[in-house]
């Protein structure tokens, strides 16, 4: 079998935790994979890190993307993916930028790249149930996020979910189903999702 990964893309407060979880939960070979991390704010699925070190791996080819929002320093490295899929896990990569999910397409395994969607409303309900301490911040990258999908509407999406309309059960089996049939990405037009 072709080792697969999954990306999932979407605004804050979209579920990609609470789906990650419950692929976990249904099939213990997907992980999440732990983005680098470099400054303030939730320290929770992520490997703590300096600057320095995200720029000495990007200086050796070893990033395959990165970026910087609230107020810290991402990034996704080879040698994190290449770990996972090395102990026969999917990883699961969570991503807030189309660039970034392009990019990631690089490392060479079945990529399932998935939209998660939710309604500004939605994420904004979700992140103060959730208790989190920068909301502003959070639909400011929301508006960031629709503004990144209409800039890019023919990119490919092997799925499109709403995730307030189906439970993470259903959301994290839909997800599984695409894996288990190599669904890689087609061209959807996601406009009518994000406007």
């Amino acid at each position: 079998m072709t080792s697969a990964g999954v990306i999932l893309y979407g605004p804050p407060g979209a579920g990609k935790d609470t789906i990650t979880a419950e692929l976990i939960r249904q099939d213990a070979s997907y992980a999440l994979f732990e983005r680098l991390k470099a400054g303030p704010g939730r320290t929770a699925g992520y490997r703590l890190t300096s600057v320095q070190h995200i720029d000495d791996l990007d200086r050796a080819g070893d990033v395959l993307y990165r970026n910087a929002r609230y107020e810290a320093e991402y990034a996704i490295d080879r040698g994190g993916i290449s770990a996972l899929v090395d102990r026969g896990h999917v990883p699961v990569l969570h991503m807030g930028q189309v660039t970034g999910a392009r990019a990631v397409e690089a490392f060479p395994i079945q990529w399932v790249k998935v939209l998660l969607w939710s309604p500004l409303e939605v994420t904004r309900a979700r992140c103060t149930e959730r208790g989190d301490k920068d909301v502003e911040a959070r639909l400011k990258a929301w508006h960031e996020t629709q503004e990144d999908l209409l800039k890019h509407p023919g990119d490919s999406w092997s799925l499109a979910l709403e995730t307030q309309l189906l439970s993470p059960a259903e959301v994290a089996r839909t997800i599984r189903r695409a894996v288990a049939n190599n669904m890689v990405g087609r061209t959807q037009d996601i406009r009518r999702l994000v406007a």
